[in-house]
């Protein structure tokens, strides 16, 4: 854990602290209100390490990027100053923060196995599922970004589980994702990969589209399995004995 502190701490300039912390004690106050101080600080912490695999991941590739910020009831997220040059490297970006979210989340998993911590257990679950609500294929969430290496078309499977998922479950944030998705839903149905300016962004090997693809479809499948796993025990231990 001490490893991924200073890996996700190393790109982050001090000068940007103020505005990422602020935002997270804010986030923190809020949300302690709600389910303590121990969950919300777990879960803040969550999201933190996700949106820093975002942020190094921009800067390994020369991106502008700013600091973490944080909104109460919506998540977290970085702003990239400059947009990414071609689909292979906002993939990159874009794989990045639910790749290092699920290590983060898997680490407190493990922590709370070990301490029999039905509190940590909480926060992994909660991590994890914040993950695997990311991997939606459906722009602008992380699974669009990361899917549109393979096309932008994608994102037309992505609408119908988006809406499944807004009516089974209604919240502002997935409101909030569902009217930023539209534009992108538009920009699928019209896109056409023989434009000029779409094979200079899309156009990428095979061999590349695959390799993300199967690192998409294999971190979703660990997601999956995880979350219902670790649902399941926090329903066992609520269940009187």
């Amino acid at each position: 854990m001490k490893s991924l502190l200073f890996f996700l701490l190393s790109g982050l300039k001090w000068g940007k602290v103020a505005t990422t912390g602020g935002t997270m004690l804010l986030s923190l106050a809020i949300y302690a209100t709600i389910c303590g101080w121990r969950f919300a600080a777990g879960f803040i912490w969550l999201l933190f390490v996700h949106e820093m695999g975002h942020y190094v991941a921009a800067r390994q590739r020369g991106l502008a990027v700013g600091a973490p910020t944080f909104i109460p009831f919506v998540g977290a997220w970085i702003t990239l100053k400059e947009q990414p040059v071609d689909v292979e490297t906002e993939a990159y970006v874009a794989m990045a923060g639910p790749f290092v979210g699920t290590i983060g989340a898997l680490a407190v998993y493990l922590w709370g196995r070990s301490s029999d911590s039905g509190v940590l257990l909480a926060i992994a679950y909660a991590g994890l599922f914040l993950n695997l609500l990311n991997l939606l294929p459906i722009s602008p969430l992380d699974g669009g970004r990361i899917t549109a290496i393979l096309s932008p078309r994608v994102w037309l499977l992505g609408a119908p589980m988006m809406l499944a998922l807004l009516l089974y479950r209604p919240s502002p944030m997935l409101f909030l994702v569902a009217i930023l998705a539209f534009p992108q839903l538009v920009k699928a149905w019209k896109y056409d990969p023989t434009a000029p300016e779409n094979v200079a962004y899309y156009g990428v090997p095979w061999q590349i589209k695959l390799e993300y693809g199967g690192g998409y479809l294999a971190l979703a499948a660990l997601l999956c399995v995880m979350t219902y796993d670790v649902h399941e025990m926090l329903s066992g231990m609520a269940r009187p004995s």
